[in-house]
C-alpha cells in the first residue's frame, strides 16, 4: 500500500518543501531559543521533542525520490552563521551530562564506540539546516530541498538520530530510577579530569531538568 505522505510530496513539490522549510525553520527557532538557558530544568524533554520531530522530517525526505538540483554546482550561499557561541551555551547547559557514547556505524564489523558531545550534534545539525534554508530564502528551492535530503543521509540525520539515543537514554536512567554510571570515563578532551562526584552531580541534573513543563516525571 503506498504511502499517501510521498505521493503527496510526489504530486505536490511545492507544498512538500513549504513543509520540509517550515519544519526547519521551527526547529532551528526552537533549539535556538533553548540553548538561552531561561528554561534549563526542561532542556532535555524540549531537545528530546524537537529532535525527534526533526527526524519526522528527516525521513520523508530520506525515502522521497532522489531530489535533483537544477543547477550542476551549488550557488555560493555567503557565509555560514557561527555557531560556536550556541555550542557554548548547550556545553554550558548540558554539563555533566554532554558527553556520551556512540556507535559509528552499526553496520561495520566490530566498530568502537566513540564519545560525542549533543552540544556538537546540535551546533553540527543547525548548520546544515541553515545552509539549506539560506538557498531557500533566496529563492532556490529545489537546491534548498537536494541539500536538506543529502546532508540528512549523510550528516545531520545520522548526528540527530544519535544525539535523540542520547537524550533518550538521559530521560530513561531518570524516569526509570536507573543511575549513570561511569560518567567520569566519558569525555571528548584527552586528560580530562573526571571528577569523583560527577555521577552524583548528573543525577541532580538530570532530576531537575526532566522535571520540566512536558510531565515528564517520576511516579
Amino acid at each position: 500500500m503506498s504511502d499517501p505522505t510521498l505521493h503527496n510530496a510526489t504530486q505536490n513539490p511545492d507544498d512538500f518543501a513549504v513543509q520540509i522549510s517550515d519544519s526547519v525553520e521551527s526547529f532551528i527557532v526552537a533549539v535556538t531559543e533553548v540553548a538561552r538557558g531561561d528554561e534549563p530544568d526542561s532542556a532535555v524533554p524540549f531537545l528530546l521533542l524537537e529532535i525527534s520531530q526533526l527526524l519526522l522530517t528527516g525521513g520523508r525526505l530520506g525515502a522521497h525520490e532522489d531530489i535533483v538540483p537544477d543547477e550542476r554546482y551549488e550557488p555560493d550561499v555567503g557565509p555560514e552563521p557561527d555557531v560556536d557561541e550556541l555550542r557554548e551555551r548547550f556545553a554550558a547547559l548540558l554539563d555533566p551530562v554532554d558527553v556520551y557514547n556512540e556507535l559509528f556505524d552499526p553496520y561495520v564489523p566490530r566498530s568502537a564506540p566513540v564519545a560525542c558531545r549533543i552540544s556538537d550534534d546540535l551546533a553540527d545539525i543547525i548548520t546544515d539546516l541553515r545552509h539549506g534554508l539560506a538557498h531557500y530564502r533566496a529563492g532556490r528551492v529545489t537546491e534548498a530541498l537536494w541539500w536538506w535530503q543529502f546532508s540528512y543521509l549523510s550528516n545531520w540525520g545520522p548526528t540527530a538520530s544519535a544525539a535523540l539515543r542520547a537524550l533518550q537514554s538521559l530521560v530513561a536512567h531518570v524516569r526509570l530510577d536507573q543511575p549513570l554510571d561511569e560518567l567520569d570515563g566519558l569525555d571528548t578532551d584527552t586528560g580530562a579530569d573526571g571528577g569523583g562526584n560527577l555521577e552524583e552531580e548528573a543525577g541532580k541534573v538530570m532530576a531537575a531538568e526532566i522535571a520540566g513543563p512536558l510531565g515528564l516525571r517520576q511516579g
